[in-house]
């Protein structure tokens, strides 16, 4: 503030309490504190006006004008009951305002009209309508995962049950469902295909944080005949970042808590035509106990390769059947060669302890494999092998496109049988 603002503002606030009582002391004077007259007898608010105005056509946009030649309207602030403002346009003489983004159904609009009348006087109307249950179809929302604490990778997916496919429709769908965490991180959606979004931040959640997701479609017009239908909020938090770094070369696995090397442990990955894929992935569950057969994922009954075994401590990867679990049957190989059909095996002590350590949404990477690469969909969550580039080029919000089609496919998905 400059040195001569700081004078005129000093005068005004030594000035205000005596202008004040002046106005008091006047009688007849109008007052300079500003009281708004009531407006709403000025104004007409259409289809939406009247005290019944409880089944307004969300379809037909929000009209509003003024009674008499002399008022004119200054401003309108129209919002829903959950906070989403309804956009208009005033006209140029200020006798009419419509509005330009379309009524949600079934919502209840507070409109506060701001007028002045021909004597300059400021008025306010304020007035409530319901608009009436959308016909048609909905469009609803569920996601994804269940609440609870998970690993610093886990995604948030949202699940349509009808498919959405323009990209304005997306833009749409997309503005509606928020995802807030504490501390704030940035984040987007990304689009796997036309019934399903993925949510991740720019890199992994922070440790200890609280994630909430909320859907906005209710009432929303998405397109001729389908309207946002209710969704479900979703309270998730992160536990410690666990992360696990797979070296298939090196045949060694090392385990890090925020940060912190807990323990490098021998292992064996996939070998020749089982390779195991590279790439990040999110742990999707523990099984402590799974029957694990050569027959589930295409090998024969009595070939060489063939294998039926109980398998203990089992942090599963993949939809696939990759696995980080116990094989004591290849301990001699551990950290020295790679003898498994996909999975990474560890000495039972090993794999119990590191399966007792992680959660779903924990993250192994494995490095310097000779495999293909995990794919970012349809596997189970590889979505952190995109760059945040890459990720952005899926939102319609931030890059007004959809998926790569091309590239989200993983052959083997849709197997879920494990492998050892």
């Amino acid at each position: 503030m400059s040195h001569k603002n700081g004078i005129k503002l000093g005068c005004a606030l030594i000035l205000a309490p005596l202008l004040a009582g002046l106005t008091a002391c006047g009688g007849g004077g109008r007052s300079l504190t500003g009281d708004l007259q009531d407006a709403a007898g000025s104004l007409s608010f259409g289809a939406a006006g009247g005290k019944d105005a409880t089944a307004v056509d969300p379809d037909q946009p929000l009209k509003i004008s003024t009674k008499g030649n002399g008022t004119r309207i200054t401003d309108v602030q129209a919002t829903d009951a959950g906070g989403r403002p309804l956009a208009g346009e005033l006209s140029a003489d200020g006798r009419g305002w419509h509005s330009t983004s379309p009524l949600a159904a079934d919502a209840t609009y507070t409109v506060r009209v701001s007028t002045e009348s021909g004597s300059g006087t400021p008025g306010r109307g304020v007035h409530s309508f319901t608009t009436r249950p959308a016909g048609g179809k909905r469009l609803d929302v569920a996601f994804g995962p269940e609440p609870g604490t998970y690993g610093v990778g886990q995604p948030v997916t949202a699940e349509l049950n009808r498919k959405v496919g323009d990209p304005a429709e997306r833009a749409m769908v997309e503005g509606a469902l928020t995802v807030t965490s504490t501390p704030r991180v940035e984040g987007a959606w990304h689009w796997v295909d036309d019934k399903e979004l993925h949510y991740r931040p720019r890199d992994y959640w922070p440790a200890n944080a609280r994630i909430s997701v909320q859907s906005h479609l209710a009432g929303l017009p998405i397109r001729e005949g389908l309207r946002g239908g209710n969704g479900t909020s979703l309270e998730l938090t992160t536990g410690d970042r666990i992360e696990a770094v797979a070296d298939i070369g090196a045949h060694t696995m090392t385990v890090s808590r925020n940060g912190e090397e807990l323990r490098t442990i021998p292992i064996t990955t996939g070998k020749e035509g089982f390779a195991t894929r590279n790439g990040k992935k999110v742990i999707l569950g523990r099984e402590q106990f799974v029957r694990m057969t050569g027959t589930s994922i295409g090998i024969p009954a009595g070939s060489a390769e063939s294998y039926d075994l109980p398998v203990y401590w089992a942090a599963r990867l993949t939809w696939s059947g990759e696995y980080v679990h116990g094989a004591p049957w290849s301990v001699a190989s551990q950290g020295s060669a790679n003898v498994s059909h996909g999975c990474t095996g560890l000495s039972t002590e090993n794999a119990q302890w590191f399966y007792e350590l992680v959660k779903p949404g924990d993250i192994v990477e494995h490095v310097n494999g000779f495999g293909e690469d995990m794919a970012p969909f349809g596997n189970g969550f590889g979505d952190w092998n995109l760059s945040w580039e890459e990720w952005l080029t899926g939102s319609a919000v931030h890059a007004g496109g959809g998926a790569d089609t091309d590239r989200r496919a993983d052959p083997v998905a849709g197997r879920l049988q494990p492998r050892v």
